[in-house]
């Protein structure tokens, strides 16, 4: 599952988005199956390219799963019309400028890019809580 103490990435969202959100929400954000926070707000999901190694360690260590399995369920999404896939963004850099622009915006970056122009959300808050019941 989840490692994420151990996690050097973190899933920045626009100033405008005031929620917070869990693991599982995060993993039906970027399997493109929840489409709008909480206030009505459309989600704009961006990711890193799949061979990008912040994008190969968000898979695994937050989302719990393969790039490859990520990709597969957007591909699926497009081919049937059901939905479509988050738009690529080439590097961390463009990644937090786009956040940082984009109302309802979420992604990941590397911890150590981190600028304080975005809100980033807690990622062992679920493991904590859980560690307490």
């Amino acid at each position: 599952m989840p490692a994420f103490a151990h996690s050097a990435e973190t899933v920045i969202i626009n100033p405008s988005v005031l929620q917070n959100v869990s693991e599982k929400q995060l993993r039906s954000i970027f399997s493109m199956r929840r489409r709008n926070w909480e206030n009505g707000t459309p989600i704009r999901v961006f990711v890193l390219p799949d061979s990008h190694p912040t994008h190969k360690a968000f898979c695994k260590n937050t989302l719990g799963m393969f790039p490859h399995r990520l990709r597969k369920t957007w591909d699926r999404l497009v081919f049937t019309g059901t939905g479509q896939a988050p738009e690529e963004i080439a590097t961390e850099e463009a990644m937090l400028e786009k956040i940082r622009k984009t109302p309802g915006a979420v992604g990941y970056i590397s911890t150590d890019k981190i600028d304080g122009s975005v809100r980033t959300i807690p990622q062992d808050k679920d493991k904590n809580n859980a560690d307490e019941q």
